[in-house]
């Protein structure tokens, strides 16, 4: 039966399911798939969330659109699960607050700090740490360390809100060891958790392209996203040296 959001029968996406939020990057995975965005079956279009199943290097792949935020992407993930999917790899952007972090550089979440409403909604107030698949992660830093790039590892926070106003906003998340700021690792990383809990294989990793970074001016002011942000056409070569680490890397567990 189909799912309310996923307009898709179980069998329509592989079992490797990589989640960007926006729908022009789900068309692009796509491209990348053996043969192309032509040999790409479409096999959801519903309210733009756009997917795709093929295969890369042989492997049955699929490519899902999320949306952004944790509301969006836990109705596309607990969707996913119904109709079989076992493998979910978030391909997204971030803002890097991690010393020495620069545009453009990778990082590879080992957990995500859950910020977000959908999280601790699924929570109940619970304490509660939200962490990725393990043989997953390996996977996606060794598949980064053989292009020969140096990923940031280790946790990220999940935020609600893209333009936060708070002074503190990024010293204090920094001094807690977190690299970065994005909007849906955390319930990708609780609904995978959940799943496996119920006897489940199902795990889920996440990779992030630094699209700007955010910290202090010399004057103690907080930069902005906008002041920072990649030009375009540099993101989006980024995202593609991502999108390949993904696919290698979930093809590969």
């Amino acid at each position: 039966m189909p799912q309310i959001h996923l307009r898709a029968e179980p069998g329509d996406y592989a079992p490797l399911v990589l989640l960007p939020g926006d729908p022009n990057r789900a068309k692009l995975v796509a491209g990348m798939f053996d043969g192309g965005l032509d040999a790409a079956r479409l096999v959801n279009d519903h309210r733009l969330l756009l997917g795709y199943t093929g295969t890369y290097n042989g492997v049955p792949v699929s490519v899902q659109t999320s949306g952004i935020g944790t509301p969006s992407l836990s109705i596309v993930v607990e969707e996913l699960l119904r109709l079989g999917a076992k493998r979910l790899i978030r391909i997204g952007t971030c803002g890097g607050i991690g010393r020495g972090l620069r545009t453009g550089d990778i990082v590879v979440a080992t957990a995500a700090a859950p910020v977000d409403g959908s999280t601790r909604t699924y929570l109940h107030g619970d304490p509660y740490a939200p962490a990725a698949d393990f043989e997953l992660t390996r996977a996606l830093v060794d598949a980064a360390r053989a292009k020969g790039l140096k990923p940031g590892i280790g946790p990220v926070a999940s935020v609600d809100v893209f333009y936060n106003p708070d002074e503190d906003y990024v010293t204090k998340w920094r001094s807690r060891g977190i690299l970065a700021f994005e909007m849906e690792a955390a319930a990708l990383f609780y609904l995978a958790a959940r799943a496996q809990g119920s006897g489940e294989d199902v795990r889920a990793g996440c990779i992030l392209t630094v699209s700007d970074t955010l910290g202090e001016t010399e004057a103690g002011d907080v930069e902005t996203s906008e002041e920072t942000y990649m030009e375009l056409t540099d993101l989006e070569a980024a995202t593609v040296r991502m999108i390949e680490i993904a696919l290698e890397a979930g093809a590969a567990v």
